[in-house]
């Protein structure tokens, strides 16, 4: 594991202190990594938002969609167990 020093005002350490004692961490590390996480999980879905945005139109997601996932689960669990979903 790498180290990284920061600076921070006396007010953020402040906070950051206090987000440690009341939050449950055990360091301010923690908190830090926790929060760095967080911002890769929003980038990550905001991405797959506009990558959705900006695909092509697929098949409306309706009722008979739905239906025929459930037949095929149906199905799936009757022949073992063996989903016949492809990636």
């Amino acid at each position: 594991m790498s180290t990284m020093n920061i600076s921070l005002p006396d007010s953020l350490k402040s906070f950051v202190d206090e987000q440690v004692s009341q939050r449950g961490y055990g360091t301010s590390s923690e908190y830090v990594r926790e929060l760095i996480r967080r911002d890769q999980d929003r980038l990550q879905l905001r991405n797959l938002l506009l990558a959705g945005a900006s695909s092509d139109p697929s098949t409306a997601v309706n009722e008979t969609y739905f239906e025929g996932l459930r037949e095929r689960v149906r199905g799936a669990a009757q022949a073992g167990g063996k989903a016949g979903f492809s990636s």
